[in-house]
């Protein structure tokens, strides 16, 4: 089992955990903060059994069908997600209006304090070792359960404030308050994890410094005389990289192709933690106009001059 799959495995029985403490603390209690994390860890447990399922198949080697893999099913297993935790986060608000326009009270205050306390360790633990996990494999749905993981230690910090403020003045409407709080904030955070997807989706450019050091690995080899069309992507697991490079006609193939593996031993080099499919093109010139043809669906034009004509 890889690092992600089993990360996903531990916070499922993490969130199983949590869920079934809080849940019964909560409907006890009464207390819509404690009921609001309970939800939250509900919809934790089910996203992480989603995730494991989602990297199980993103982790599949491309076939006859998916030339490319099945990576982006990770982005589209955020979006959910993220989508999931933004319905979880306007239902806490739903509760906590409910509760302030009915006045609803608190009850086992004390237990229901000790139950967000030891939801705060096992979620930090749980953040922490997430996080390591990101770290090493940069993975985005792992990503995605961490800073989950992250906002529920944030609301569940505010839960035992809310408590303790009860507990002390007995003003019940603090909770609610706190509640109504609590889902705005869960809204926010499913933004990052819910464009993070979208933006792997339409196949957005690896960032601007990778892309920059991609160029001068490729600009910078002795016997390139120049590059273009570089295109990038990723797909969470592996990097995409296209180029065209520019090299002296007279060259072999055989020369072509080492000066290609060492530039593409290089780029790999930048991130050692992902899988790489590095595509490059060899030209005796810039032809750039000719590839912008063929991206417009103007082949025809192109197609109808001899190649003379279309190098001009």
């Amino acid at each position: 089992m890889s690092a992600q799959r089993r990360a996903t495995v531990i916070a499922t029985s993490s969130a199983a955990l949590l869920t079934l403490v809080k849940l019964v603390i909560g409907i006890l209690s009464g207390s819509v903060a404690v009921i609001a994390s309970a939800i939250d860890s509900i919809l934790d447990m089910a996203i992480s059994v989603f995730n494991f399922f989602a990297i199980k198949k993103a982790e599949e080697h491309p076939d006859e069908v998916f030339n490319y893999g099945k990576g982006k099913i990770q982005a589209i297993a955020g979006v959910i997600e993220g989508t999931i935790i933004t319905l979880s986060g306007l239902y806490i608000i739903y509760e906590a209006i409910s509760k302030i326009i009915h006045g609803k009270g608190t009850e086992y205050l004390g237990v229901s304090v000790l139950v967000m306390l030891f939801s705060i360790l096992v979620t930090w633990l749980l953040v922490r070792y997430l996080l390591q996990v990101a770290k090493a494999t940069d993975n985005i749905v792992i990503k995605a359960d961490a800073l989950h993981y992250k906002t529920d230690l944030l609301s569940n910090a505010a839960v035992v404030v809310a408590l303790v403020i009860v507990y002390l003045t007995g003003w019940d409407w603090v909770d609610a308050l706190f509640g109504l709080g609590i889902g705005l904030y869960i809204i926010y955070s499913a933004y990052e994890i819910i464009h993070e997807g979208i933006m792997i989706l339409l196949d957005r450019s690896l960032d601007s410094d990778k892309v920059a050091k991609i160029g001068e690995i490729i600009g910078n080899h002795p016997k390139v005389n120049g590059y273009h069309w570089l295109k990038t992507r990723t797909d969470g697991t592996h990097n995409f990289v296209e180029f065209h490079l520019v090299l002296s006609p007279e060259m072999t193939l055989e020369e072509a192709h080492h000066i290609a593996e060492e530039i593409e031993c290089k780029i790999a080099s930048l991130d050692p933690n992902k899988g790489w499919v590095i595509t490059p093109h060899f030209d005796p010139y810039d032809d750039e106009h000719i590839n912008e043809i063929y991206y417009e669906g103007k082949v025809k034009y192109l197609c109808e001059g001899n190649s003379s004509e279309s190098k001009k």
